[in-house]
């Protein structure tokens, strides 16, 4: 019987820790120079842009998810994405109350966690209120590539700094250009520790129990 529990259990660790895949993980690197940006400004909508992001626990587990605002501007010439700067106001950082369930959180709410998160435990917003990402470099996406994102076309590369660290992360994403508007979609995955967010100490259970993944999803409108 206690063999039989132990295979069960195995089987489940298994399996939940073989969580789908919905986004491309993001390929990293050192901080790269910005270039300049040539071309029309276009500025980004913030009633028409969203930017989401899911974290787990271990295994997929629990996903909590919710949206940030953020603005900025790109920069389009002879109908290519040239430049582009964005930053997320993490004050605004939002917990959706969907994905927390206080029954099972010893009366925790999505609340709760915006408030865990904005504090010293994560983001330190007093210290670090945004997120910055400015593009480096972008080209056309090879054909036959595979992409979570429908339609992807680009491949954009560019500095996120997150608190007091910056590394450069390139990623799938889908660009439309008009005569005055400019769409970009992507849905990417990044390594927290990469900028060191971690909860408590370095090997501390309370972080253990956390996944490194943290999936980002953009759609940003920007218009002349």
């Amino acid at each position: 019987m206690k063999k039989l529990f132990i295979l069960a259990l195995s089987a489940t660790l298994f399996a939940v820790s073989c969580k789908e895949s919905k986004t491309d993980n993001a390929v990293t690197a050192t901080e790269q120079e910005v270039g300049a940006q040539n071309g029309d400004t276009l500025t980004v909508s913030t009633e028409g842009s969203t930017v989401k992001w899911v974290a787990y626990h271990k295994g997929g587990l629990n996903p909590r998810f919710g949206t940030t605002q953020t603005t900025g501007h790109f920069t389009v010439d002879n109908g290519q994405l040239t430049g582009g700067t964005l930053i997320s106001d993490l004050t605004t950082l939002l917990t959706d109350p969907a994905s927390v369930d206080p029954a099972i959180t010893d009366g925790k709410t999505s609340a709760d966690l915006d408030a865990h998160l904005k504090n010293a435990d994560f983001f330190d917003i007093e210290k670090y209120p945004t997120v910055k990402f400015e593009i480096t470099k972008v080209e056309d996406l090879a054909a036959g590539t595979e992409s979570k994102t429908e339609g992807a076309n680009k491949i954009v590369s560019g500095n996120l700094t997150i608190k007091d660290k910056t590394v450069n992360v390139t990623f799938p994403a889908k660009v439309d250009i008009t005569e005055n508007q400019m769409s970009l979609a992507s849905k990417f995955t990044i390594n927290r520790q990469d900028w060191g967010l971690t909860y408590g100490t370095e090997g501390d259970p309370k972080d253990w129990m956390i996944s490194q993944d943290v999936d980002l999803e953009m759609n940003l409108v920007s218009n002349k």
